[in-house]
């Protein structure tokens, strides 16, 4: 089913969906943007994304021209254009803040409007083999970006450094790509935040080793005892990674995702293990409890 797109408030299908090429969004990708997902027509976690989204937006010097209710508005007038939500398929929903249309020009002046786009499509779960069997992903070579260049904790629409990577690790065969930071420690996956199990416990580089601070590696952090697993944060290096029990990935729209080989060699069992099992059972079990019904409340 093709996407709808909802541009500042007006509502198009993807093949008249259109921006400015003048945006600075396009031209620089100078905008930040959130990914979100639905359960049974409910955005999970709604407000900790727009927290992130406006925070990404203060680092850029960005104004976010809506409060977190209009936009949530913008996301129900879309699912309801798309026929998404309440009993129907899930949502995938893409929420973009640009610098707007103006010159050629990196000065903010030039740009006195920002641009609000909403893309919603369909959500799809992967493969009920990648859960059961788990994925492969491969340690390349891409450093994440510098704190003092584009610094990772925006979630900016300049998504090169993570593009690069991602491209790495497709030529590899690999589903994911895992990056180091400019020391040498490990980062983050290109589109995901990265955990290794040792001991029974669920580790994941701190903020300060350079990377974004993803909704459901916050989360996991929070609920985590409540599955009966310490989950904490740890500076981790290659030797972390590769005799680690378990690893997984976390993102929202792929929930926990297990890493049961990267490149050539096996983590733990080769099989997907009994924390990541239970960490997936409790965040599924709280999505289904705590989602939002957009539809409901926004019309």
């Amino acid at each position: 089913m093709p996407a709808t797109v909802n541009v500042n408030g007006r509502v198009f299908d993807q093949d008249h969906a259109v921006i400015s090429v003048f945006d600075h969004g396009f031209l620089y990708g100078d905008g930040v943007y959130e990914t979100l997902r639905t359960y049974h027509g409910g955005l999970f976690l709604y407000d900790r994304h727009m927290r992130r989204l406006r925070t990404s937006a203060d680092m850029l010097a960005l104004a976010v021209p809506l409060s977190n209710e209009q936009i949530a508005a913008r996301i129900g007038d879309t699912m309801r254009a798309a026929g998404l939500g309440h009993d129907r398929e899930e949502a995938y929903v893409r929420i973009m803040v640009t610098r707007g249309i103006g010159d050629l020009s990196y000065d903010p002046a030039a740009t006195p409007e920002p641009s609000v786009v909403v893309i919603v499509k369909p959500h799809a779960d992967l493969p009920a083999g990648m859960t059961a069997d788990g994925v492969k992903a491969a340690l390349v070579p891409i450093v994440r970006n510098h704190p003092g260049s584009v610094n990772p904790l925006i979630k900016s629409n300049n998504l090169l450094n993570s593009a690069l990577a991602m491209q790495e690790a497709v030529r590899r065969g690999a589903f994911e790509g895992i990056m180091r930071n400019y020391r040498g420690e490990l980062a983050e996956c290109s589109t995901s935040n990265l955990f290794v199990v040792r001991d029974g416990a669920a580790l994941t580089p701190p903020l300060e080793s350079g990377l974004l601070p993803g909704i459901t590696r916050e989360y996991l952090l929070e609920i985590g005892p409540e599955a009966g697993v310490p989950v904490r944060e740890q500076v981790l290096r290659d030797p972390d990674l590769f005799d680690a029990d378990e690893c997984f990935l976390t993102s929202t729209t792929r929930e926990i995702v297990p890493i049961v080989r990267v490149d050539d060699r096996i983590i733990g069992t080769g099989k997907p293990g009994p924390v990541t099992g239970a960490l997936l059972a409790i965040l599924k079990r709280k999505a289904d409890e705590l989602s939002q019904p957009v539809l409901e409340r926004n019309g």
